[in-house]
């Protein structure tokens, strides 16, 4: 009788454990399903489509699409900090700059009368068929250098003119004007320029330095040729004649301007060979007495 029931409890104790373990693996499925439902929860679509009604969408392209446009113009902005100025740019930036370097030299920081040059000097321009000129003079209170054109962008004029020379003789509006023409012609022809730019400062200028040391040396060396044209080289003879026989041809179509400017000639000359402050006018513009002698009619053989 016992064994039986012992047998009974063995039987019960086996079912309940199976049946412990079914209902422990029907939670455990139930949980996987809940766990699956609860992926299905997180389905953005409906969040999506409310986002582009909104326009939320478009607004957070736009704002991607801005900053790129920033960055990218950003570092193109900082590339062009290191461009070396192209030709078209850099020679009255560089005239300007040595004028500031030799302020001290040149004294064209002071006071000056109003001649009303400018105005003067472009009536006799335009005389000659040239519009539209940006012209700058700039009185000197010195004679290192008595009269200049320094090289300058396309239609732009620097030009230098001593105060105490133009005094001296008493010059006349028209006979000022008259030297600016010349240093216009001689702006014209390039002479100034073709002896300043070398090989080196043509393939260097319209460069970009980003990432290397910018080329000072090079244009150290310009500042310096500025020095050699004004103050001892000076244009050549060649270059003086081409100056004057051009001249000559457009100013005889008015004898009376053509007369004034060989006047003002005479006048120089007498200047060069008489006061010693103006020694080294005729190494800079080579001989007015040559060029007198290349405007005088010559004397016929009959």
């Amino acid at each position: 009788m016992k064994i039986l029931l012992i047998l009974a409890m063995i039987s019960f104790n086996v079912f309940a454990s199976e049946e412990v373990a079914k209902l422990a693996e029907s939670k455990k499925d139930a949980k996987t399903e809940v766990k699956d439902d609860g992926k299905d929860l997180l389905d953005f679509s409906s969040i999506k489509d409310i986002i582009k009604k909104d326009g939320l969408e478009g607004q957070l392209q736009k704002k991607q699409t801005e900053k790129r446009v920033h960055v990218t113009t950003k570092k193109l902005d900082d590339f062009k900090r290191y461009n070396v100025p192209t030709q078209a740019a850099f020679w009255s930036m560089m005239s300007e700059y040595w004028l500031v370097k030799n302020a001290t030299l040149l004294k064209w920081d002071f006071h000056k009368p109003d001649f009303d040059l400018e105005k003067s000097f472009i009536s006799l321009l335009e005389a000659q068929g040239h519009y539209e000129k940006k012209v700058k003079i700039l009185l000197l209170d010195t004679t290192e250098i008595i009269h200049a054109a320094l090289p300058s962008n396309d239609d732009e004029y620097i030009f230098l003119l001593s105060l105490p020379f133009i005094r001296t003789l008493d010059l006349s509006k028209i006979e000022i004007s008259l030297i600016l023409f010349e240093d216009f012609i001689r702006a014209r022809k390039g002479y100034f320029k073709n002896y300043v730019l070398s090989k080196d400062l043509e393939g260097y200028l319209g460069t970009n330095f980003n990432g290397k040391p910018f080329n000072k040396k090079i244009m150290n060396e310009s500042l310096k040729k500025y020095t050699v044209v004004l103050m001892d080289k000076g244009f050549s003879f060649q270059e003086q004649f081409e100056t004057t026989t051009e001249m000559d041809a457009l100013l005889k179509n008015d004898l009376k301007m053509w007369n004034t400017y060989l006047t003002l000639l005479e006048k120089v000359d007498n200047l060069t060979k008489s006061n010693a402050l103006y020694k080294k006018y005729a190494q800079i513009y080579p001989s007015p007495e040559l060029q007198l002698n290349w405007l005088r009619p010559k004397p016929s053989r009959f």
